[in-house]
């Protein structure tokens, strides 16, 4: 009887792990991409981007949750800072994962004002009750190696103070290779698309596990 005891017990546990395991993603989630060109699948074909492929990865292992891709060609962290409480308000997502800084490093923007722009998105996004990954970027070496480390970095820290978690680059393993880049040398080519999914998964999976 006493073993028979047991053996119950030992067996609830292991539904209620399986239970806890299984709720953790039972709840449908929205997940709210606010990028730029490399999140907007520019010089590339429709569905071939790490966005759509991430949607499809979820559909494939039956995670319930919708993708919102926001991304807009040519974006700034001024433009996403601007057009993220609108975006906030009507699709009212549970994760916000903010791919933006690369056209700010482009054009040679101040990275004080980029850091402040993703801070405040960061901010804007909690408040209205998503949790946030922010994916970070590289400047390119001729951009200037001061200028381009400070960037890199910003990254890094904004991501420990405000505690959200960071794919800290989310070209690594493409921008290195000219193969998978397009004629630009900043565009990837769909190829490349798996590569930044692998990236920035790892980082986002343990978010959608959370309630």
């Amino acid at each position: 009887m006493v073993m028979f005891k047991n053996i119950v017990r030992c067996f609830a546990v292991l539904m209620l792990m399986f239970s806890a395991a299984t709720n953790a993603y039972s709840a449908s989630k929205t997940v709210l991409v606010v990028g730029d060109s490399l999140s907007a699948e520019y010089g590339i074909s429709r569905g071939a981007g790490w966005v759509a492929l991430l949607d499809q990865r979820l559909k494939d292992q039956k995670l319930p949750a919708t993708v919102v891709n926001a991304s807009v060609s040519g974006e700034t962290t001024s433009g996403g800072r601007t057009r993220l409480p609108a975006l906030l308000s009507k699709h009212k997502p549970n994760i916000v994962i903010i791919e933006l800084g690369a056209n700010d490093g482009l054009r040679g923007l101040p990275v004080a004002a980029a850091e402040s722009n993703l801070r405040a998105m960061v901010d804007d996004s909690r408040k209205a009750g998503a949790q946030v990954l922010l994916v970070g970027m590289r400047m390119p070496p001729n951009y200037g190696r001061d200028y381009a480390d400070k960037f890199f970095a910003m990254y890094g820290i904004l991501s420990k103070d405000v505690k959200v978690p960071l794919a800290p680059f989310m070209l690594d393993g493409v921008a290195q290779k000219p193969e998978l880049l397009q004629p630009d040398r900043l565009h990837p080519l769909a190829a490349a698309h798996p590569i930044i999914l692998g990236n920035i998964w790892p980082h986002l999976q343990p978010i959608l596990k959370t309630k």
